[in-house]
């Protein structure tokens, strides 16, 4: 099981689609056991989008995720929610923005890591 980190954009976009806390928790459970879930988005540099049933909105109710995961060493980042019906897709202009953001990302990640590792280390005795 993975780490999933929500991005406010997420949380936001959860929020006012009226999710409950149990339906933004299962989404992040089944994320966290399959990474690889969902289809990656052309031209984002790996972002994947994971459809979700809506439990209390009918057949046409339901949402689309897109999270990323570059590798077993960097946690699952829940970006956005879009609920089924409100957009089509995302832009190119999106696209491009995720393509030069999501590399920076894991890599800032990472560097948090050796970061604590390293002051931990100062650190002990």
């Amino acid at each position: 099981m993975h780490t999933v980190i929500t991005t406010s954009v997420f949380e936001r976009q959860a929020k006012e689609a009226g999710l409950s806390e149990d339906e933004v928790s299962e989404m992040i459970v089944f994320l966290a056991d399959n990474p690889d879930a969902g289809v990656i988005i052309p031209g984002t540099g790996g972002a994947r989008k994971v459809r979700f049933a809506g439990s209390r909105r009918g057949k046409s109710g339901g949402y689309r995720t897109i999270h990323y995961f570059a590798a077993d060493d960097v946690p699952i980042f829940l970006l956005a929610l879009v609920k089924k019906g409100d957009r089509a897709d995302i832009s190119q202009a999106e696209r491009s923005q995720l393509a030069r953001t999501l590399p920076k990302i894991a890599d800032a990640y990472r560097a948090s890591v050796r970061a604590t590792a390293s002051a931990r280390k100062r650190r002990s005795p």
